[in-house]
């Protein structure tokens, strides 16, 4: 499998995990009754059954009578499932979920749900039982990987921050007393310059201290440092060695930014493409730009629902762009033997239709629209790419254009 395949594939994994994820944690038990186990992959399924079995005795102490039962009820359940395996989990290990959950007017439903092989590999068995199913530790692999600090200053301001994955995070800002070039009236050209030049050092000081007590703890964990500002302020605060020797070594490069304020932050990660070339949010901008220029060109992208699935079912689109706060199912309509379609939001009921023609219309079939977007797309050799909405034209895309995109391999003039 090409690389180009193998990352679209992982893209679809992580959103299959992710969409499951969300339904977990809507659900809601009434006192703790919902089960959660994380199987690393070295655990022997034995183990886990004997667990659970053991689990299942003590809960017969449970005061409350319905507690009791649905948590005993959620151990069968998940007693049962782990007779599917074999000896050890599958690669990376399994998470299971299992309880009755509030499904409103009094009423509880109950919900056995298994991830296997998660995003990372699960690092220790752990067994929980709480009115919420835990899927923290699920969500942490999820996360945008990738850590960077960023520091922008010149002798006026400074402002330190994270690149964390797509997302910058602006966290501390200092002010100087830096004096302006002109002295006041009564003093030595030479005592001004003196002065001046103590009041930088200090404010160098200052920047690298705020720097050092926000990457230090984290220089293990951190991909890189960028700092921006105009010349020649970077390079005398680098030069000067004012960062925290291990701070200085990750070091990745330093770019001319106009602004130091918190935009600066923003401008300093637009500025450092190529040393972020492998971070998501250089990918994702890189896409939306290929994006724009094409649609101010009039003629090779696309965009909304029934504009982007015409052009995916001619096999003219090239990527997919898909918003990745795209929440909608897709309901499919059977209009005298013509499919039509209709978005829904998930929370929704299946609204009624009103077919074109004006024939009575039977609904076929409603899924996830993403799931059956990307069907379509992989069928036709289309390449589907996740949108963040943590930058400008990411949310454009979910905002101006339903969250549906493409850039395409010729016009097509649909």
């Amino acid at each position: 499998m090409s690389s180009d395949a193998e990352e679209a594939s992982e893209d679809r994994r992580k959103y299959e995990f992710k969409k499951v994820i969300e339904d977990l944690r809507e659900y809601e038990g009434s006192g703790t009754q919902l089960v959660t186990i994380y199987i690393p992959e070295d655990k022997q399924i034995s183990d886990v059954v004997e667990h659970v079995i053991t689990e299942h005795s003590e809960a017969s102490n449970i005061k409350s009578k319905q507690t009791r039962t649905n948590v005993q009820d959620a151990l069968t359940s998940i007693k049962d499932r782990l007779r599917y395996y074999d000896t050890f989990p599958p690669d990376r290990g399994i998470v299971m979920f299992s309880g009755a959950v509030n499904s409103g007017g009094g009423q509880t439903d109950m919900v056995t749900k298994v991830l296997e092989s998660p995003p990372e590999p699960i690092q220790s068995f752990r067994y929980h039982c709480d009115s919420n199913f835990l899927t923290g530790p699920l969500e942490d692999m999820l996360m945008d990987k990738g850590l960077f600090g960023l520091i922008v200053l010149d002798r006026r301001e400074a402002n330190v921050g994270w690149l964390k994955g797509k997302r910058v995070e602006p966290v501390k800002s200092a002010s100087s007393l830096v004096p302006g070039k002109q002295r006041k009236g009564g003093q030595s050209a030479q005592r001004f310059a003196r002065l001046r030049l103590e009041a930088i050092d200090n404010f160098y000081q200052e920047v690298a201290g705020m720097a050092n007590d926000l990457f230090v703890p984290k220089r293990h964990e951190m991909d890189g440092i960028l700092v921006g500002g105009p010349s020649p302020t970077k390079d005398e605060f680098l030069d000067g060695d004012y960062l925290h020797h291990e701070l200085q070594d990750l070091v990745v490069g330093k770019f001319d930014v106009a602004y130091t304020d918190e935009s600066g932050l923003y401008d300093l990660v637009d500025a450092g493409q190529d040393a972020l070339a492998d971070q998501e949010v250089i990918k994702d901008k890189k896409q939306m730009e290929e994006f724009f220029e094409k649609l101010h060109r009039g003629n090779e992208s696309t965009y909304g629902f029934e504009a982007t699935r015409k052009n995916l079912v001619m096999g003219s689109v090239d990527r997919l762009l898909i918003s990745e706060d795209l929440r909608k199912d897709i309901a499919i309509y059977d209009c005298d033997g013509q499919e039509e379609y209709e978005l829904v939001d998930h929370r929704h009921n299946t609204p009624t239709h009103e077919c074109e023609g004006g024939s009575e219309a039977e609904l076929k079939e409603r899924e996830d629209v993403i799931e059956w977007l990307m069907d379509l797309a992989d069928q036709r050799g289309t390449e589907t790419k996740f949108i963040s909405t943590d930058f400008e034209k990411g949310e454009q895309l979910y905002d101006a254009f339903g969250g549906i995109a493409g850039i395409l391999r010729y016009s097509t003039g649909v």
